[in-house]
């Protein structure tokens, strides 16, 4: 059977509409709270070696905003740490369909479902 996981925190809009649309197809899935259950740094790298540490960016969040210039010129590696130490830095939501990151946001719903499926 297929597990999907979606990682998210429960106040974000974009999660809320993420879990609604879920329901709506009726597809099963496990919601992560990465506030109170971070994913580990062995996690994070996996999804960034899958998704690309640019997409994974939540270039709109406070905590990315107070990040000084070198957020620029920064490696992966230096991401991967970075989303570690503090997941509000990680755009929101992110799918993982059997352990594999296949999406993060919520923009592309065809592509999603595609993922998903």
């Amino acid at each position: 059977m297929t597990s999907i996981q979606v990682y998210g925190i429960p106040t974000c809009g974009t999660c809320k509409k993420a879990l609604q649309w879920l329901d709506a197809q009726e597809i099963r899935y496990e919601f992560i709270n990465t506030k109170e259950r971070p994913p580990s740094q062995d996690q994070i790298a996996s999804w960034v070696a899958s998704l690309g540490d640019r997409s994974m960016r939540n270039t709109s969040g406070q905590s990315y905003r107070a990040l000084d210039e070198t957020k620029y010129t920064w490696t992966e590696t230096e991401w991967v740490s970075a989303f570690s130490e503090d997941v509000m830095l990680l755009k929101r939501p992110i799918f993982v369909k059997d352990g594999q990151a296949i999406a993060v946001g919520f923009r592309n719903v065809v592509e999603i479902k595609e993922r998903l499926n």
